[in-house]
């Protein structure tokens, strides 16, 4: 099938690694041309190099953090630049700390809103315009399960990505005259260096082995394993894509079946 994505112009942020560079790599074997940033210019410049290479594509890399206002206008400013467009945006961002109602200050609920919240909020208001003049564009959230079945010691990310569901929702009323589709992806248990974080302070809080852990963490998953981030990929690059024309203000979860809810 093909997608429709060629020589689109796709930015993805906090690709560096795990599910940004999943995206950003399907994103480039569909043949956009991919823009991504992490705030490390090291990381970000090797895994643009590395997606070039094993697909041939146009791939930049910038240095941004997305915390930073002024960072997130000259992240966009600088696609726009170099392809005078940007059809597509993957919002994305580390995730919170691992951590209960108890062990949280004031300090990490301002960062959980500045990154987990704000960040998406920043580059959507930035990109919007541009994709208003084209009458064309995609946005895709990339949040959490924890959107449709809230952990307890994932309290930031249980309380704040609801938060860009209802953002998503309104844009996506309110923006679909000018072609621009806005849909969230809700990941679950996928093999990142983010999961490795919080199997690792799981595993040591209860005192077992890291395989103990995992062992035990796969019992309520159906299909009986963690996912892989080109499994998020692929769902991604599709909502990217002009085949997923009619779709909008939908939350769509990839979790091997760990969500137990109806909706």
């Amino acid at each position: 099938m093909d997608l429709g994505l060629r020589d689109r112009v796709a930015l993805v942020t906090a690709a560096s690694q795990g599910l940004g560079k999943a995206i950003a790599l399907g994103l480039a074997e569909e043949g956009a041309n991919v823009v991504i940033c992490s705030r490390s210019s090291k990381r970000v410049k090797a895994a643009a190099d590395e997606i070039r290479r094993k697909t041939g594509a146009e791939v930049h890399a910038i240095a941004a953090d997305v915390r930073r206002l002024s960072n997130v206008r000259a992240l966009v400013k600088k696609t726009v630049s170099m392809f005078d467009r940007i059809d597509v945006l993957v919002t994305n961002a580390g995730g919170p700390p691992v951590a209960t109602f108890p062990d949280l200050g004031e300090e990490q609920w301002a960062e959980g809103v500045n990154l987990t919240f704000l960040s998406v909020v920043r580059l959507i208001r930035e990109v919007i315009p541009y994709m208003q003049k084209q009458k064309w564009g995609r946005i895709i959230n990339m949040t959490s399960f924890t959107v449709k079945q809230p952990v307890d010691d994932l309290i930031i990310s249980s309380s704040l990505r609801p938060a860009i569901i209802g953002l998503a929702k309104v844009l996506a009323n309110q923006y679909g005259k000018d072609g621009i589709l806005v849909n969230n992806v809700c990941p679950g248990s996928i093999l990142t260096k983010r999961q490795d974080e919080i199997i690792a302070s799981r595993a040591q809080q209860r005192n077992i082995s890291i395989e103990e852990y995992i062992a035990e963490a796969i019992k309520p998953i159906p299909l009986g394993r963690m996912g892989e981030p080109v499994e998020v990929a692929n769902l991604v690059v599709f909502l990217a894509s002009e085949r997923a024309s009619y779709i909008t203000g939908a939350t769509i979860q990839v979790d091997g079946g760990l969500v137990k809810g109806l909706l």
